[in-house]
């Protein structure tokens, strides 16, 4: 990521109503929202959420894709991830016992559960 990136992605979050579509979104995670109730959780006009989603994804922070005849948003938490890893990339010039506090805080609160390991189901076919 470069300062141009990170620029324009904290530029279309520095604003409230895509700040709160964002954070919408990170906590619909992965199934993600139509545009249309994106627009009714947040009470904006429609036409308004196209013009705060328009520039979330140029920002590449929100990724759609049409399901029928609605538009679904998702975050692109890959694309977050790499903001945030390119803000803290120097963090505290290589003193880990600085930048630790500032990671722990951020860690996530609901740690991914490891996925099962499953014996495969085989048939016979007798």
């Amino acid at each position: 990521m470069d300062n141009e990136s990170a620029i324009l992605a904290l530029a279309a979050l520095a604003q409230p109503t895509r700040l709160d579509v964002f954070r919408l979104l990170v906590k619909r995670e992965p199934a993600g929202l139509a545009a249309g109730e994106i627009a009714r959780a947040l009470a904006v006009p429609q036409n308004t959420m196209s013009a705060h989603l328009a520039v979330l994804s140029r920002a590449g922070l929100v990724t759609a894709r049409r399901i029928s005849r609605s538009i679904v948003y998702r975050a692109d938490l890959a694309r977050f991830q790499s903001v945030m890893s390119f803000l803290v990339n120097d963090c505290c010039d290589g003193r880990p016992e600085i930048c630790a506090p500032l990671i722990e805080s951020i860690a996530p609160c609901c740690p991914p559960t490891p996925k099962r390991k499953g014996k495969a189901h085989v048939r016979s076919h007798v």
